[in-house]
C-alpha cells in the first residue's frame, strides 16, 4: 500500500458530489471529517485560510486543498469527485473535478512535503487520472489508489 491509500477512510472518499463553489465544497470536506471526530468548522477554516494564500488547483481538474488542524496526531486524506466541476483558480484555468485533501498536525513535519509530492506524482499521471474519474463508487476509488505505485 502505497502512503496516499493510508491516508483515506471509506467515509473520507465521496463520488458524485453536488457543491457550487469552493466554499460549500470546504464545508462539504469537513463533514467528511467530522466523521473521524474532527470539527468540520476547523477543517474548512483551516482550508479556506490555506486557499486565500494562493489556489491549490493544479490543474488537469485537479485540486490539492491542505490544512494544518491543531490536535490533530497524524495525517488525514479525503478524496472528493464533484458531478460538475467548479472554478478553482487553476494554473491552467479549467475547472476542478478530483480534490484530494490532506489535513496534517499543527506542528507537521517534512513527511508532509513528501507526502504532497507523492500527490502530485499520482495526479500527474494520466492513466490514474482516467481510472479516478471513472470509478462508480468510494471503494473502487478506495482500491484504485492502494493499488497505484509511486515511481
Amino acid at each position: 500500500m502505497n502512503q496516499i491509500a493510508g491516508l483515506l477512510r471509506p467515509t473520507t472518499v465521496a463520488v458524485d458530489v453536488d457543491v457550487s463553489s469552493k466554499k460549500r465544497l470546504f464545508e462539504t470536506i469537513g463533514e467528511l471529517f467530522a466523521t473521524q471526530g474532527l470539527s468540520a468548522s476547523l477543517v474548512f477554516e483551516s482550508l479556506l485560510a490555506r486557499e486565500k494564500l494562493g489556489s491549490t488547483g493544479l490543474g488537469q481538474g485537479i485540486a490539492i486543498p491542505h490544512g494544518r488542524i491543531k490536535g490533530l496526531k497524524e495525517a488525514a486524506g479525503a478524496f472528493v469527485r464533484l458531478r460538475t466541476p467548479i472554478a478553482f483558480d487553476a494554473p491552467d484555468n479549467q475547472p476542478v473535478s478530483m480534490i484530494f485533501v490532506l489535513l496534517v498536525p499543527e506542528q507537521a513535519t517534512d513527511l508532509h512535503l513528501h507526502i504532497l509530492g507523492e500527490l502530485a506524482q499520482l495526479f500527474s499521471d494520466p492513466a490514474m487520472r482516467t481510472t479516478l474519474a471513472s470509478q462508480p463508487d468510494a471503494s473502487a476509488i478506495l482500491q484504485a489508489i492502494g493499488n497505484w505505485n509511486a515511481s
